[in-house]
């Protein structure tokens, strides 16, 4: 059976990471927000296709624009965190994370009324150099983590030949966290991540709907931003990040809108089932 997951990064096209001009929440407040344009679009897909998406929102961005977050809510979408000030996992300290991520989830508890129970790193920013990170997520509440990038990157990743699914991840405390990892396309010769953010933006649409229809799990993200091409041109960037950031904005709806009607999502995290079970020591 085939498992895939629709998920989003609720945060604003100016959430740049590791870029100076855009690095801190007191930069933010100096560009227009526009976030309401791109999830307005995302919604309407959902509720087109008839999909429950899995959404991790910014607590910076659920502090400032609550109304967004009860909307989510309002049409049945599951809420997690995305940390609260969008900084890269392993440039904090073990404090420093926890206090980030409490404040998010306390933020999001006090508008949706329920626990929150999913998280995922910004820039998936968990490598072996910072795996206490799940110790933390346990103490917050955390069940589900969407971190685990299963590639080489520019802001971690955690490339591994046993992330090919869903798993149960044994931490040294004895807790279970529930890992939903992003994964690529495996070849003989490397592998092709295809499933969000400039990735998806970029590949042939012929390629995409080849690709979702054959691998047995696909956890997909994308962001408000990659659904409008009018946006601003961030300060900062070089041509590569602004190659990446800003290719494929003007397809991108197209390309979801035609991936979402020829695949069937899974909407009921709950039904998943995790048949591994890893030990967090065995990754270091």
């Amino acid at each position: 059976m085939k498992l895939r997951l629709l998920s989003f990064d609720i945060e604003d096209w100016f959430h740049i990471l590791d870029n100076p001009k855009t690095q801190f929440p007191e930069q933010w407040q100096s560009f227009e927000s526009r976030i309401d344009l791109g999830l307005d679009l995302i919604l309407e897909m959902c509720r087109k296709h008839k999909i429950r998406g899995l959404f991790f929102c910014l607590g910076w961005v659920a502090e400032k624009y609550p109304e967004l977050i009860v909307k989510i809510k309002s049409e049945g979408h599951l809420i997690g965190t995305h940390s609260y000030a969008h900084q890269l996992a392993y440039t904090q300290t073990r404090n420093q994370f926890k206090d980030d991520l409490e404040r998010s989830i306390k933020i999001l508890k006090s508008i949706t009324g329920d626990e929150i129970l999913y998280y995922r790193a910004p820039g998936f920013s968990v490598t072996r150099d910072n795996l206490w990170v799940f110790d933390v997520l346990v103490e917050c509440g955390i069940k589900y983590d969407s971190s685990l990038f299963n590639s080489n990157r520019a802001h971690g990743g955690l490339k591994n030949q046993l992330f090919f699914e869903p798993f149960k991840l044994l931490t040294p405390s004895g807790d279970i966290i529930f890992e939903l990892p992003i994964v690529p396309k495996k070849f003989r010769l490397g592998s092709l991540m295809f499933s969000g953010g400039g990735y998806f933006r970029i590949l042939p649409i012929k390629i995409l709907k080849k690709l979702f229809n054959s691998e047995p799990y696909i956890m997909t993200y994308f962001h408000p931003r990659d659904f409008d091409p009018e946006q601003p041109m961030v300060p900062g960037l070089g041509y590569f990040r602004k190659f990446k950031s800003y290719y494929g904005l003007k397809s991108a709806n197209r390309k979801l809108q035609t991936i979402l009607s020829i695949t069937e999502f899974t909407t009921e995290i709950d039904d998943i089932v995790f048949k591994r079970t890893i030990n967090l020591d065995s990754i270091v």
